[in-house]
């Protein structure tokens, strides 16, 4: 439907004015906020018949005239409503009411504590998102109005619900339906049963499991459900998932089908309309296995849960509840509220995909921070009255009452799950990821990572936390310069600065995934930014990767080699195999002098089980001790870079770089003094690809061409190891021109023609 909208002064009209009134009103008003003005939303529809005008989600308190008549008011932006209408056509007018002047209204129970995360905290009365409400993350604008499509109805369409289970290892679908719809033929794969009306149950035969994709194939079965008044069609897919009984001392360890999952993943946030899919794509091709809807944000769609289902990716599910005191005993308020579960949780139940859900966002935390009573953030209806609602959805997944939760303060680190931003926001040394001793974290790795924009921006898009004195972009400086030795003000510092967030990233996962840690997982606080600049975002607001994102996704790679220093133990070499199927593979050691002088060099096959990871000594590997990490000091250090290298029929399944000698960053040079080497030639369908090859080592390479995109970058250059790198146009008659170059150590980036 096509609306037409606009803001008046709060309380003008009681009844939809005509378009000419409205549009004369707002041209005379002062710039105003969002929530100080009604906006008023005016279109029209034509009803073939008799239907349901179905309005998915109106921002927040809100009216709904039909032909001039007031028919329904709705006082939370989470609930869907159904509105009967005739045939013929019909003037539909929508009033989203001013909140300012409500949120005057004083009102009881008072609130036991307060939070300065929303803009006020009387905003716990009212169902709504802290979106473009959150100084902090979400300044604004906030959304109003009809945020959700209003579509027509047939009234007689079946309706149907479908649930799936597992029985051993036979899978069970149950069908649902009214009385009045009569019979049912369900089918699925090549089993067809007929239901009696009100539905029944059918039994597949060892079905096909679904699995995150970096586990296996999230596979889905087709369901069609036919009836006297027309044929529904749905994807279901068959797995288990449980976790651990003991949660606060096991943390969120997950299991897909008996197999424990290492999830790692990220914060979504809402995304425009139709990037949706190619947004989740993006995480799935980062090795995420998980996203995270926050109680921050809103409830997602049957497109956002369609995608995840057939990308193999797991869903943590927030109710939207965060940061403030909720006035549950308020029996209006409950209901409403109630009435919301339902609604959301029907959306959710029975898909694959959902994983975990969460009661709130850090309503625990908050208390606990404020020095207040544990006991006021563990409200009973999360502990209560949400499992209740869940069992009545028949979801069996694990359910939290809050994020963080779990030990006498919700936010320690090392008991159920915890938000970590340890290396992050609180500036601890990166021995501090080990020794938190982090069971899950359900957000992480807050940095401000800058975009490909040229020139950047210092303080764009950064956020800060309320009230305080640093921002985001203060706490990546800080790392930037422990970890390199680089000032904002000194030559190549953004060639840095986009690099450092994502070694950051990639060194604490590596020290969670490894074998032998009590973690499993971690959840990155976000994968999209909301607004351009530096966010925390592993994709700009645009949708493109940030250097991190590369970072990321060779870190989390299902198949995967790093190392973990072990202090005076010398160096672990990690590899990790999430795939279903056993890995032959070849592990390659090279130990590197002056960064450019091979020293040493050993290769040692591997055998890795499905769904495993294993750890290697790196000296054991060698037959020697070398003093790998030259943690013992005798003597001057024989070598300053070590690679491991996977390798399976001579092709490179992942590689991993230690270096000890970070100072050498700082020295900027020229393309010759590294050796540097680059061609790029073309290839079909717009494509190109660049070969290269240095006589040192190379640290975060960088390869740009406007309207395409590599697929890898930012990544550190072997000595006399060629690299090939395929880059391809982001829409279809692109033809590239010249490649971009740049490297952290790199005194000038230059151009490459394509040949």
């Amino acid at each position: 439907m096509n609306w037409v909208s606009t803001s008046v002064r709060p309380g003008t009209y009681a009844e939809p004015p005509s378009l000419r009134e409205v549009e004369w009103r707002s041209a005379t008003l002062p710039a105003r906020g969002h929530d100080d003005d009604d906006h008023w939303f005016r279109t029209r529809v034509t009803a073939p018949g008799e239907s349901i005008l179905r309005f998915g989600g109106l921002a927040t308190v809100c009216d709904v005239f039909v032909d001039g008549e007031r028919v329904l008011r709705s006082e939370s932006m989470f609930l869907a409503h159904d509105l009967p209408i005739g045939p013929g056509d019909h003037e539909i007018v929508v009033c989203a009411r001013a909140l300012t002047p409500l949120l005057g209204v004083a009102r009881k129970p008072r609130a036991r504590w307060r939070s300065r995360v929303p803009v006020d905290g009387n905003l716990r009365w009212f169902r709504t998102s802290l979106l473009g409400r959150a100084p902090g993350f979400s300044p604004g604008p906030p959304i109003v109005g009809p945020w959700r499509p209003v579509t027509l109805v047939d009234p007689t369409s079946p309706q149907v619900e479908v649930r799936t289970f597992l029985n051993g290892r036979d899978g069970v679908v149950t069908v649902r339906s009214a009385e009045s719809a009569g019979d049912l033929e369900v089918t699925i794969g090549g089993l067809v049963e007929r239901l009696p009306a009100g539905g029944g149950t059918v039994r597949v035969v060892a079905p096909s499991l679904w699995w995150p994709h970096t586990h296996g194939e999230p596979v889905l079965h087709e369901v069609q459900i036919r009836a006297d008044a027309g044929e529904v069609r749905q994807k279901v897919g068959f797995r288990t998932i449980t976790h651990a009984a003991d949660l606060e001392h096991g943390g969120l360890d997950l299991h897909v089908n008996d197999v424990a999952v290492f999830a790692r993943g990220a914060v979504w946030t809402p995304t425009p309309p139709g990037e949706v899919r190619a947004t989740l794509e993006r995480a799935r091709d980062a090795g995420l296995n998980m996203v995270r809807i926050v109680g921050s944000m809103v409830y997602e769609d049957a497109t956002f849960h369609d995608a995840c289902d057939e990308l193999g990716l797991l869903v943590w599910q927030d109710l939207m509840f965060a940061n403030m005191d909720y006035p549950f005993v308020d029996e209006a308020f409950a209901a409403l509220v109630e009435e919301e579960l339902r609604q959301s949780l029907r959306e959710v139940a029975g898909r694959p995909s959902l994983a975990v859900v969460c009661g709130n966002s850090e309503v625990e935390q908050q208390v606990a921070m404020l020095g207040l009573p544990f006991d006021l953030g563990r409200q009973e209806f999360f502990y209560s009255r949400v499992p209740e609602l869940l069992r009545a959805a028949e979801i069996e997944v694990p359910y939290l009452p809050s994020a963080p939760t779990g030990g006498t303060r919700p936010f320690r680190a090392d008991r159920g799950v915890a938000n970590y931003f340890g290396v992050g926001a609180y500036l601890r040394d990166l021995g501090d990821v080990r020794r938190a001793g982090v069971l899950f974290a359900s957000e992480c790795l807050a940095f401000a990572n800058v975009p490909d924009d040229d020139p950047p921006d210092r303080s764009t898009g950064v956020m800060r936390d309320v009230g305080a004195g640093w921002d985001f972009a203060d706490v990546r400086d800080h790392y930037l310069g422990i970890l390199y030795g680089v000032a904002p003000e000194a030559p190549g510092y953004w060639d840095c600065a986009r690099n450092v967030t994502g070694e950051l990233m990639s060194f604490v996962f590596g020290e969670w995934r490894r074998a032998g840690s009590p973690c499993s997982g971690g959840l990155i606080l976000w994968l999209r930014d909301l607004a351009p600049g530096a966010g925390w975002g592993l994709l700009d607001s645009d949708g493109r990767p940030k250097a991190a994102w590369f970072h990321v996704r060779r870190a989390l790679a299902p198949i995967a080699v790093w190392f973990v220093e072990e202090g005076l133990n010398g160096l672990a070499v990690q590899v990790a195999n999430d795939r279903a199927s056993t890995l032959h593979t070849t592990l390659r050691l090279a130990l590197y002098r002056d960064e450019r002088l091979l020293v040493e060099e050993v290769e040692t096959p591997l055998i890795i089980g499905p769904h495993s990871a294993i750890e290697h000594d790196a000296e054991e590997l060698l037959g020697r001790f070398v003093d790998i990490g030259y943690t013992y000091r005798f003597g001057e250090m024989q070598h300053d870079t070590v690679v491991a290298t996977l390798l399976q029929d001579g092709a490179e399944l992942s590689k991993a770089f230690y270096s000890l000698g970070r100072d050498a960053r700082r020295d900027r040079v020229s393309a010759d003094e590294l050796g540097l080497r680059v061609k790029a030639v073309s290839m079909a369908e717009g494509a190109f690809e660049v070969q290269l090859g240095a006589t040192r080592v190379v640290h975060g390479l960088r390869l740009r061409a406007p309207g395409f995109e590599p697929d890898d970058d930012s990544f550190d250059l072997e000595p006399a190891r060629e690299r090939r790198v395929v880059i391809r146009a982001l829409t279809a008659g692109s033809r590239p021109s010249a490649v971009r170059v740049s490297a952290i150590e790199l005194g000038d980036e230059f151009e490459v023609p394509v040949a």
